[in-house]
């Protein structure tokens, strides 16, 4: 693992979250993007390396509909960068971590996306990513 790419925070409206991180606290707002497979718009802010990233659900039925139902708004998780998702995700099963996606799949940006399970990680969603740069 080389970095934390982004942490990941969960909310209601990027609307109403966003002037936040972006007037209040001058984070660099990097743009807006919709990722139909997630059920998610994602707005970008940019801190140092590292990147926050504001998820807001687009249906009742995703993921991050489901965590503001039952936990409101809050980090969701954390993701690290990797350089090879595949080979990681594979050290990963070997060592007996409780995977979500064996296999990658597309996130934001085009980056290439896995979640590891909380039960493997002492509650904490923990994604792994492998971007282009």
């Amino acid at each position: 693992m080389q970095k934390i790419n982004h942490l990941g925070v969960a909310v209601a409206s990027l609307e109403e979250a966003l002037p936040h991180y972006r007037d209040v606290l001058g984070m660099s707002y990097q743009g807006t993007e919709e990722v139909p497979e997630q059920r998610v718009r994602v707005a970008f802010l940019q801190i140092g390396e590292s990147k926050i990233e504001l998820l807001e659900p687009t249906s009742a039925d995703s993921p991050i509909a489901k965590f503001l139902e039952k936990n409101g708004s809050g980090i969701h998780h954390i993701a690290y960068e990797v350089d090879d998702i595949a080979e990681t995700l594979a050290g990963l099963e070997q060592k007996g971590v409780r995977l979500i996606d064996r296999l990658p799949r597309q996130g934001a940006h085009g980056a290439k996306i896995a979640f590891i399970h909380p039960k493997s990680t002492g509650g904490i969603l923990t994604e792994i990513c492998e971007v282009d740069h």
